[in-house]
């Protein structure tokens, strides 16, 4: 089926004429972006393009000063920060931005506030622990201790234990090194094989462009260039920009 030609209902995100703006600076000029059901999608850029802003709109972080954002049909764009994390658009931030002075379980825990009773906490704890782990047998460790890896691993999970319907993911492999690059993405494709629809936000653009199913590319607040992540990889423009480097 054509991207394009699924209904609303099975758009996990669509970002429609989106534009933000920070003082007389235009961060996004009136983006067009879809992420649908069950999908791993790119979005790729240098530093300054945008990605970023684009994630914070979604997660309603900052106020878009045009057009719309729309998840499975139901607008967000205006909603408070707490009732989009609520319907299950959750981000994974950049810089990992976990609690250093607590245990790796104990920031496991805060990210399932939203769990509606301790059982199904704790069911979303052991979850998070059959993904990573590395994590379950550092439990009792203080987060500030991990690696580089691990703590990006904990962030990841934190998301997760909010139960998403969409994962924002900005920037998970900033940093680190490429064995534990290869491992941040395997887990991406095994959490989207298993249901979770993805936005991902990245510089690594030949790693991202072989797991995501439609990417977009921006440059200075627009998107220059989208199709699918297969194709985009093989595109001599997208080569000489991103591949090249790597």
């Amino acid at each position: 089926m054509n991207r394009q030609a699924v209904p609303d209902s099975e758009v996990a995100l669509k970002l429609s004429n989106l534009s933000v703006s920070y003082g007389r600076i235009e961060a996004l000029k009136q983006v067009d972006l879809r992420v649908n059901k069950g999908e791993i999608v790119a979005l790729l850029g240098a530093n300054g393009a945008g990605k970023s802003s684009t994630l914070k709109a979604i997660s309603g972080l900052v106020e878009p000063s045009g057009g719309s954002i729309s998840a499975y049909g139901t607008r967000i764009s205006g909603m408070a920060a707490e009732k989009i994390v609520r319907k299950g658009i959750i981000q994974a931030p950049e810089g990992r931005q976990i609690f250093f002075e607590l245990t790796v379980e104990e920031n496991l825990l805060v990210g399932g506030f939203t769990a509606p009773s301790r059982v199904e906490q704790r069911e979303r704890l052991e979850g998070a622990y059959e993904y990573f782990p590395r994590l379950k047998e550092r439990r009792g460790q203080v987060a500030g201790t991990l690696s580089g890896g691990e703590q990006q691993m904990l962030a990841i999970g934190r998301a997760l234990m909010a139960n998403p319907q969409v994962l924002l993911l900005d920037e998970p492999s900033l940093g680190l090194a490429p064995l534990i690059v290869q491992t941040i993405f395997e887990i991406i494709r095994t959490l989207n094989e298993k249901g979770t629809t993805i936005l991902l936000v990245e510089q690594n653009a030949k790693q991202s462009l072989k797991i995501a199913h439609y990417a977009y590319v921006m440059e200075v607040g627009i998107i220059s260039l989208e199709g699918r992540g297969q194709d985009l990889l093989a595109d001599p423009r997208v080569i000489e920009a991103y591949l090249g480097k790597q």
